[in-house]
């Protein structure tokens, strides 16, 4: 670029005056001035940057370019090298542009699932829960649980892992569950008794296939053994397994947490 030379303010534009016309702040023009990247070819008396109608078609180039996402270093390299191979250099830019285009599309499918699942609870149609969860599963669970419990923690912690599921992962939750369920009603006919070994086992067997939902303490799980005894759709759910399951499951749970120190008489959701 010309070497600076004095003259008056009605010769040029000011940094600010720039700075407004091409939407960039005044510190972005003072940083291109210091690199060499664009300098502005007049000064007053004062000292003061005033740049010239070719400064600004510079200026102008610079923004674009960088609006393209290519670096200062490059941007100089072009503007400045009579060789530079400018559609080679757009072209890679534009290839760079696409994949970044491809990876905001995947992020903003992923962020429409998450909405979808805090919103929803399971993103899986009717038909599919009928399949995987059983004829007897009431497709309208979900949303009753997100109108009760939509704004907990666990329900987001639920909605998270939901998420990134489809029907072969909530295929497999449900295997393990139905599992649990026919151990537990084994176990209460071969007379295992709460506090037991084999009873401990299936107590932490149930908080690691209940982890498909959300983390369960053994305080939180003492609160789901009391509401699996006491809820009507719960208990008839053990009951329906084996005669007194739901009771038989509250206290299996009850005497685990005994054995880690937890009074299930004030055990609080925590």
């Amino acid at each position: 670029m010309p070497d600076a030379v004095h003259t008056t303010d009605a010769d040029g534009l000011t940094v600010g005056q720039v700075a407004t016309r091409l939407g960039v702040t005044v510190r972005a023009l003072h940083h291109w001035d210091q690199i060499g990247l664009a300098r502005p070819s007049l000064r007053t008396a004062a000292g003061y940057r005033l740049y010239t109608a070719g400064d600004l078609e510079r200026l102008h180039r610079i923004v674009v370019y960088r609006e393209l996402g290519l670096g200062l270093d490059r941007i100089g390299a072009i503007l400045d090298a009579s060789t530079a191979d400018v559609p080679g250099a757009l072209r890679a830019q534009r290839a760079q542009v696409a994949e970044r285009i491809d990876r905001l599309q995947q992020l903003s499918a992923g962020l429409d699932r998450m909405i979808d699942a805090h919103e929803r609870g399971l993103l899986l149609t009717a038909e599919q829960q009928a399949a995987i969860f059983g004829p007897q599963w009431n497709p309208d669970s979900p949303a009753q649980a997100r109108q009760r419990y939509g704004d907990t923690t666990q329900w987001r912690q639920y909605a998270e892992r939901s998420a990134s599921r489809g029907p072969e992962e909530w295929q497999t939750i449900a295997d393990a569950v139905a599992d649990l369920d026919r151990a537990l009603g084994d176990a209460m006919d071969a007379g295992v008794a709460p506090g037991s070994p084999e009873a401990n086992q299936l107590v932490e067997r149930h908080r690691e296939v209940f982890a498909s939902y959300f983390p369960l303490t053994r305080q939180m799980q003492v609160c789901l053994g009391r509401m699996y005894e006491a809820d009507p759709g719960f208990a008839a759910h053990y009951d329906g397994i084996r005669a007194g399951l739901a009771t038989w499951f509250r206290r299996i749970i009850d005497a685990g947490a005994r054995a880690h120190g937890i009074d299930p008489d004030t055990a609080t959701w925590q």
